[in-house]
């Protein structure tokens, strides 16, 4: 029997689903998480439907990840995870629960180092 290898992360990301956190000391920068289960597919080959984002004061989205449709020359029926930031948007080449929070903890940072929110 083979023993099917289980993502140790992807507990933590399933618990995030509608969490929506302050990130800044004045309360204006938000990030928001959507994660649920879908069924194995070739555009979500870990079966995850995502959308981590990271919102500005009026609501608008300056970074993120997610799943929601094919970018940067992919097709359907190939992996349809990618990153925004600001105006662009590139594929991101997802490998596991954890390494999607660390790279979008590490997105939010450096868009709040810009924006000169934290130091």
């Amino acid at each position: 029997m083979r023993e099917e290898t289980r993502d140790p992360g992807l507990d933590a990301l399933l618990d995030l689903d509608g969490q929506v956190l302050v990130v800044d000391p004045q309360g204006g920068h938000w990030v928001k998480f959507v994660v649920h289960r879908v069924p194995v597919s070739p555009e979500k080959p870990h079966g995850l439907d995502y959308t981590l984002t990271l919102h500005g004061p009026d609501g608008r989205r300056l970074a993120g990840f997610d799943n929601a449709h094919p970018v940067g020359g992919r097709k359907r029926g190939e992996p349809q995870d990618h990153r925004h930031r600001l105006r662009t948007v590139r594929p991101y080449d997802y490998q596991d629960a954890a390494t999607l929070l660390a790279d979008f903890w590490m997105l939010v940072d450096a868009v709040l180092k810009e924006r000169g929110v934290i130091p």
